[in-house]
């Protein structure tokens, strides 16, 4: 009997998600795809996130607790940081790169400066304001941050990964420090609920495609409002800057990420991009790292060949602190906001940008909407108006879902280098990955 391989099925909610999105955009049935089609990408999302957090914690203490030698932890944790930083600096530095080539800025006209200045003016606000508590804090608050008073209230939040990531190395680290009798029981306990969490997500995983269906369908509803001519009007005053974004992601992706993978494992990259490709396609569609972690965690795993001991340290801190795709994104916004307001930034404000961006995408990370809120950051660093950020919040959420994507092919990419050089990669066949 044939099967239809679970990206297909994601890729056909997809486009018919879109097909629709478009259609009652155009009829006017934009009420009854907010009431009656998006609350099943809402339920979707919420069984994501809903096992995100316990999926880290017990396979993250399972893997840390077979470990006989801590020594290998601290390795796997300093490539990780180290491979995150270094490719987040270069995302960035392609992105301005290619902003500074394309000039997308002084291609936006006066009056649609002042009309998306207008609209979004309040948001911009509210994003300013956010970015300012930020600031504020002390440079080592986000480890003061990391370490959880109540175990709990952590696990409460999905944006509290990096304090699960915490408690789940303390406990693994506690299992190795007691006799194996007495850890054993302990041990079995939390395989025995990672066993069940990853049938979960295969369970889950049924309902993809109708959930990416909705997902898209009201994003497009979302973007479109009750003006679907607007759409037009905005892509084409920001046609460039949308442009020169996506330009930027796809080098990174394909250049970055395919050198790093050359160079560190075997995989090819067929099997490679066959195996984490479910996991993108959420990623496009929610918008979201930490929705699509269990997804990307599975997809490592399973089709991929990461052990589970690399998988649960390193994306889910891949998920909080490795976001190349919007430090990419926040280059290019700087640096065309810039140009639309008709400044001209020199060598050394460009290199403030490389390092702000860097270092913002660690520290703000955990932040709600923390994409805009650390360009407000970029922006204040070189001396812009931080609410020029107006100027790009209309086409922002189409974005978002692209470097989403990025953000979650970065952490597989990165995940299944640290894998190969630990020797801890099993490399699956492409017979493998079809049956």
């Amino acid at each position: 009997m044939f099967k239809m391989q679970l990206y297909w099925q994601i890729i056909i909610g997809l486009v018919l998600g879109l097909a629709f999105g478009i259609a009652s955009a155009i009829i006017g049935w934009g009420g009854f795809t907010t009431a009656w089609v998006a609350p099943f990408g809402t339920i979707f999302i919420s069984l994501l996130k809903l096992i995100a957090v316990p999926l880290v914690l017990t396979s993250l203490i399972t893997g840390v607790a077979s470990l006989s030698d801590l020594r290998k932890l601290s390795r796997i944790g300093g490539k990780t940081i180290t491979i995150y930083v270094i490719t987040t600096a270069i995302a960035v530095t392609i992105g301005l790169v290619i902003v500074n080539i394309l000039q997308p800025g002084n291609n936006v006209p006066d009056d649609m400066q002042i009309k998306l200045q207008e609209t979004y003016q309040a948001d911009a606000s509210s994003r300013a304001g956010s970015a300012q508590e930020v600031k504020e804090r002390g440079p080592l608050q986000p480890i003061v941050d990391m370490v959880p008073s109540n175990f709990f209230q952590s696990a409460s939040s999905n944006r509290n990964m990096l304090q699960v990531v915490f408690i789940a190395l303390l406990i693994g680290i506690g299992l190795i420090q007691i006799p194996k009798k007495k850890a054993k029981p302990v041990l079995d306990v939390f395989e025995g609920l990672n066993d069940v969490i990853i049938k979960l997500v295969d369970i889950i995983m049924l309902m993809a495609p109708i959930g990416v269906f909705a997902l898209i369908a009201q994003t497009i509803n979302t973007v479109a409002g009750e003006d679907p001519g607007q759409v037009a009007e905005l892509l084409g005053a920001l046609g460039y800057y949308m442009i020169a974004v996506i330009i930027g992601l796809g080098i990174h992706m394909a250049v970055t990420y395919t050198a790093i993978l050359r160079s560190y494992s075997k995989m090819p990259l067929k099997t490679f991009y066959t195996g984490i490709g479910p996991a993108q396609l959420l990623a496009f569609s929610t918008s979201s790292s930490g929705a699509t972690l269990p997804v990307t965690m599975e997809r490592c795993e399973d089709e991929l060949g990461v052990s589970e001991e690399v998988s649960s340290f390193v994306l889910p801190l891949g998920a909080t602190i490795n976001m190349d795709g919007t430090a990419l994104y926040q280059a290019v916004a700087a640096v065309f906001i810039a140009q639309a307001f008709g400044y001209d930034l020199d060598l050394s404000q460009q290199l403030t940008i490389v390092l702000t961006s860097t270092l913002a995408s660690i520290g703000a990370a955990a932040v709600p909407g923390a994409g805009m809120v650390m360009l407000v950051i970029v922006l204040s660093s070189i001396g812009i108006d931080p609410e020029g950020i107006a100027l790009i919040f209309a086409v922002d959420r189409l974005l978002d879902m692209l470097r989403t994507v990025v953000n979650v092919t970065g952490d597989a990419t990165v995940a299944t280098v640290v894998a190969a050089t630990e020797g801890q990669l099993k490399y699956v066949t492409d017979k493998e990955l079809m049956s």
